[in-house]
């Protein structure tokens, strides 16, 4: 490691490794490489000296001074310059040769394969295997299709619903642009875009950077301001290029804009409709904006889920037995209003419960539904993931919507 003075790099966080507090592990907010560190509470504590303004040896000295003058040998320090250098964890050419890079990494393997072979045979699964839909049929594309909700939860609990909203995804959109707008899980920020490709196992999916450079025309400043928050560790949209890679390999090339949108949690706190917030409402009109320069088709990905409810979510009680079918009825309600294609409706309803099941679909769903005011929906397949001892259940659906 050649930095003079070494400074920790921001989106990094620390966390007691058990309740003894003997050890914590540092880990690494945007899972650039994977790493974490295992560190002792005195060494996290020195984190806070590598701040770009001391070298090596003015952090010894003060580390020395807060045990009391005890000297700490420089080699301690050296040594965990090395260890958070080569975890990413420091700013220099490492790190910013990550962040700066034009394409973005997958973050989801595991979720599903890593070999391309082994990827594309787990993708045929959901689509053959017990209650998928089949392989998509090789009828021309009609062009009726509009947008498609599609869950964002692992493949291995909700792929057959994925499936569902592929096939008709294939079978009904003649697009070859992709706007796909995602659950934002880690920024605060309400909208955020990034020009990176993303990297799959399949390739690389291109964004339309003109595209891109329109709706920043229309909306304004800020769409980049937490680009590496909102995307490098996101799921929500890696998800979905993972889907359309397999189906249009060797078929059609295609472009897609990546879109995280934050919570709506204000406006269901105020009772106020999202378009009246003055960000929604200005990219509710750069979308339409966008739909209507654009000289081809659009089709509209949507990555949500519906709700979340159990202990790991906050609940004190099990989710299981009447809580359970209660939850469904109330999906079930939500989903009536994307079937009408109402974005006012598909909002009242969420609201009025509070959002206390935490459907995480809301905001991409209702600037879908507002922006692109299609015709009609049809639900196409819904589950329920519920843990088997009660500690969570997630549910989700496939929703087509058309002209």
């Amino acid at each position: 490691m050649s930095v003079a003075k070494p400074q920790l790099r921001p989106h990094l966080a620390a966390s007691p490794e058990d309740a003894s507090r003997q050890r914590y592990i540092v880990h690494d907010l945007l899972r650039l490489n994977g790493a974490s560190l295992r560190l002792s509470p005195l060494e996290v504590q020195w984190l806070q000296l590598f701040d770009g303004r001391r070298t090596l040896r003015e952090i010894q000295t003060e580390a020395t001074q807060q045990v009391g003058g005890q000297l700490v040998p420089l080699e301690v320090f050296t040594e965990l310059a090395s260890a958070l250098d080569e975890a990413l964890f420091l700013e220099g050419p490492r790190y910013r040769a990550h962040v700066d890079d034009p394409v973005r990494q997958p973050s989801c393997i595991g979720a599903y394969e890593a070999d391309p072979a082994a990827l594309r045979s787990q993708i045929e699964r959901l689509f053959t295997g017990p209650g998928g839909p089949g392989l998509p049929g090789k009828a021309h594309p009609d062009g009726q299709l509009r947008a498609l909700l599609a869950p964002h939860i692992d493949y291995a609990r909700g792929g057959r619903t994925y499936a569902w909203g592929y096939k008709e995804l294939a079978e009904r959109s003649s697009a070859s642009l992709f706007v796909v707008i995602g659950t934002s899980h880690y920024s605060a920020h309400r909208f955020t875009l990034t020009r990176k490709n993303f990297k799959t196992p399949l390739g690389v999916a291109m964004t339309d950077q003109t595209y891109i450079d329109g709706l920043v025309k229309h909306y304004g400043d800020g769409l980049f301001d937490d680009e590496l928050m909102a995307h490098l560790p996101e799921h929500s949209i890696e998800l979905e290029i993972v889907f359309l890679q397999y189906l249009f390999e060797g078929k059609r090339p295609f472009r897609i804009v990546p879109l995280a949108v934050g919570s709506f949690q204000d406006a269901v706190a105020d009772g106020t409709s999202p378009s009246d917030q003055d960000d929604v409402r200005r990219m509710i009109e750069a979308l339409q904006a966008m739909e209507r320069e654009t000289k081809e088709p659009i089709c509209y990905l949507i990555s949500g889920d519906l709700a979340h409810i159990g202990p790991k979510f906050g609940d004190h009680c099990p989710a299981a037995g009447s809580w359970l079918d209660e939850s469904r009825e109330r999906d079930q309600a939500i989903l009536r209003q994307a079937e009408s294609a109402d974005p006012a409706g598909y909002f009242r309803v969420i609201a009025e419960e509070n959002d206390c099941r935490r459907i995480c679909g809301l905001p991409p769903t209702y600037m879908v539904l507002e922006a692109l005011r299609p015709g009609s929906g049809k639900v196409l397949h819904y589950d329920q993931y519920v843990h088997p001892h009660g500690n969570e259940s997630v549910s989700f659906a496939s929703v087509a919507f058309y002209q």
